[in-house]
């Protein structure tokens, strides 16, 4: 009787996480696509103000914070305050490319595509504000 009852048990448990796997595994893919889609547009640095600009942009499971420092209409510095980022550290390369080259449309790093897109578009974001 013991052994059907733990038997019982460990089903349960496992139609459990399966259901919550499935669960998690759609939002993944519904985040992803949604950041797959999304285009990072060009921003007119001369209109943007001198300070710092905030901005942030989250597509499960990747989030990412920053801020973006200008003066006289250039891209002077960008912090990293969050990056959620699974395998998409190297994205991170972009922040000093984006100041080297005062443009945030710019190729992805091959095997960070999506955490790339998501640094893009929180600096966009910062800079749209």
């Amino acid at each position: 009787m013991k052994i059907k009852k733990a038997f019982i048990i460990i089903a349960a448990v496992a139609v459990a996480i399966f259901v919550v796997g499935s669960g998690v595994k759609a939002k993944l893919e519904s985040g992803l696509k949604e950041l797959a889609k999304a285009d990072v547009a060009e921003v007119d640095l001369g209109v943007i103000a001198d300070g710092e600009h905030t901005g942030s942009f989250s597509a499960f499971p990747l989030a990412v914070e920053l801020k973006v420092k200008v003066k006289d209409h250039r891209i002077e510095a960008i912090d990293l305050i969050k990056h959620t980022n699974g395998q998409g550290k190297p994205a991170e390369a972009l922040l000093a490319k984006v100041v080297q080259e005062q443009k945030i449309n710019l190729d992805v790093i091959s095997g960070a595509t999506y955490s790339s897109k998501a640094i893009l578009m929180a600096i966009e974001n910062a800079l749209r504000k």
